[in-house]
């Protein structure tokens, strides 16, 4: 049977997406048994504000403002988007044939650069071009529909980060039918520090999976939040301070007279701020960690 969860106040939009197996983290056995509604929020509460007391002023943070951190789409399709439902369908299955040769050298770092903030910039190692198209080339290059790359090259895009808009350096892949080319942040993040408050499994919920977007105002951001299959929609509430943002998600009960399944539910959460996010660690509760971005991989993370 599943465990009960507790409900939090959270302002969200949910969308579905998809459901997959889990261990420790699943609908049956993955939250504590928290008797009810009122008791599960306050355990909520209490750890948000532990987290953000934690890391507000800690060496932690300042490393973290510091760094190279992506809050937007590392990969930027073509000006004015992909042609047809066949590409687009080509891009999801990352079926990609390559006619032409990838560039033989490149430089092994190159500057990430902050316009309008002094000109701060970070050096940061670079993603082989080799690897970086592998990423988005996983599936089978003999299948159609495809796309096809007729040539790449060293340049930059703009990215959201944790420090505000930066100019970033990128592989350009020229695509065959395209006037403008796929970008795809090349810049490799960086390491996450060591957060100063451990994670913990006392409260009710689950852990926010990722980030997905920040609102272009910085009053909004979307998230995406588990729940498992015999469970209601989630919650993700939100704790404000000045130097943090802590998401701590839970989910709605409902009643399940059968046996229920170890999968969860992965939904899109948007949650309303009453402060734009500017250069604020967006955190977890439950791991005290920074929530990043869907597609940014940071170092030894």
């Amino acid at each position: 049977m599943c465990t009960k969860s507790s409900r939090i106040a959270g302002r969200l939009v949910a969308t579905p997406l998809l459901a997959f197996g889990l261990a420790a983290a699943s609908g049956c056995g993955g939250q504590n048994e928290t008797g009810d509604d009122s008791g599960g929020a306050d355990l909520l509460a209490r750890r948000s504000r532990q987290v953000a007391a934690a890391w507000n002023g800690s060496t932690a943070a300042a490393a973290w403002r510091a760094g190279y951190h992506p809050m937007g789409e590392v990969v930027q399709l073509p000006r004015g988007g992909l042609h047809s439902k066949a590409d687009e369908q080509a891009y999801q299955e990352r079926n990609f044939v390559l006619r032409s040769k990838l560039p033989d050298a490149a430089p092994k770092a190159e500057r990430v650069t902050w316009p309008g903030k002094g000109n701060e910039s970070l050096t940061r190692p670079l993603m082989e071009v080799r690897e970086s198209y592998e990423s988005l080339a996983g599936g089978r290059a003999d299948r159609k529909p495809h796309l096809t790359v007729t040539r790449a090259k060293l340049g930059e895009m703009s990215l959201a980060t944790s420090r505000g808009t930066a100019t970033v350096p990128a592989w350009l892949f020229t695509l065959d039918g395209y006037a403008s080319p796929l970008k795809l942040a090349a810049a490799t993040p960086s390491k996450d520090p060591h957060p100063p408050i451990e994670r913990t499994s006392e409260i009710p919920g689950y852990p926010i999976d990722q980030l997905v977007r920040v609102a272009a105002d910085g009053r909004s951001v979307t998230v995406v939040a588990l729940h498992g299959v015999c469970e209601g929609e989630p919650a993700v509430s939100v704790l404000e301070t000045r130097g943090s943002a802590v998401l701590s998600a839970s989910v709605v009960s409902r009643k399940n007279t059968g046996n229920c399944t170890a999968q969860a539910k992965m939904q899109q959460v948007t949650v309303a701020l009453e402060h734009p996010l500017g250069d604020r660690v967006l955190l977890d509760a439950h791991t005290g960690r920074p929530v990043i971005h869907k597609g940014s991989v940071s170092e030894g993370r």
